[in-house]
């Protein structure tokens, strides 16, 4: 009967892998394994760069993983600093208001605005958003605001507090809204909502073009006449957007917390609270103008 040569020769020779059959030496060992690598062959695996690598490559040590942030960010850490943003957006906004001029109010509001708007575009494209960049933003943010108000107020007292205490109940329903699942964030919902705020902005961008060359333009910003309704038609538009990239901008808090993402993620996303709220009190305070007339 044929028996294992492995184990034929460990009969014939006590030792495994050992062969002494024809044309072979007694206690010659078969090519078992390939020889070890050299000391020169090591060295020139290590010195290659890491990207060209596998991992699990024969032959290559393998890659490191990715190094831990030095700390995660913590729902703390977006609401601190989302505070400092409104107090800081606050403070520049009073001083816009009991400081500036009345008569440079307008030129103020739109040397902020513009400022506000090429920052924004800034960090909203590269990512950048750090302590230095989002407080600059909220200083310029604050500065038009508080010019802008007083100009509201001036020929609608107390419209101003209005608009707050409208924001206010906004944004605090939308929390409510959002926490107790009322409305799902799924990838659908986001997309409509990025949509249907691309599509506000283009909106709002083509109006101004139009109004350079047309009274009124579309009439989208126009409160008087028979633009009234599609002012307020729009204005309670963009409100409702705005309040959908509030729950969009919460999900994205909820979730980059239980990612355990770096916690430098936190400017960017106090950031984009911001500018949420700063539209959403925009738009209220224009749909109170619409509503309050010539009064």
């Amino acid at each position: 009967m044929a028996s294992n040569p492995v184990l034929r020769g460990f009969e014939r020779t006590g030792r495994p892998g050992l062969s002494v059959g024809p044309g072979s030496q007694r206690g010659q060992r078969g090519p078992i394994a390939p020889p070890p690598p050299s000391t020169d062959q090591l060295n020139q695996w290590y010195a290659q760069p890491a990207y060209g690598q596998q991992i699990g490559q024969p032959g290559f040590p393998p890659q490191a993983p990715p190094a831990a942030p030095a700390r995660y960010l913590t729902l703390d850490d977006v609401i601190t600093r989302t505070a400092v943003l409104l107090a800081t957006l606050l403070v520049a906004a009073g001083v816009a208001w009991f400081v500036i001029p009345d008569s440079a109010a307008g030129g103020v509001a739109v040397v902020a605005i513009l400022a506000a708007l090429g920052l924004g575009l800034y960090m909203g494209f590269s990512g950048k958003a750090n302590a230095g960049t989002t407080v600059t933003y909220a200083v310029l943010e604050g500065l038009a605001l508080g010019a802008i108000s007083e100009i509201f107020n001036q020929q609608w007292p107390g419209i101003v507090v209005q608009a707050i205490t409208g924001t206010v109940m906004v944004a605090g329903g939308v929390l409510v809204v959002y926490k107790t699942g009322a409305v799902r964030v799924t990838p659908k919902f986001t997309k409509i909502v990025f949509a249907a705020t691309l599509g506000a902005v283009g909106l709002m961008l083509v109006n101004l073009v139009a109004g350079i060359f047309v009274s009124g333009g579309l009439g989208l910003r126009g409160g008087s006449g028979g633009n009234i309704g599609i002012a307020i038609g729009f204005s309670v538009l963009c409100i409702v957007i705005a309040a959908a990239n509030l729950i969009v901008d919460f999900d994205m808090i909820e979730q980059s917390v239980r990612r355990g993402v770096d916690e430098k993620a936190g400017w960017y996303l106090s950031w984009g609270i911001l500018v949420t709220l700063v539209w959403l009190y925009l738009e209220i305070l224009r749909l109170l103008s619409y509503l309050r007339g010539s009064d």
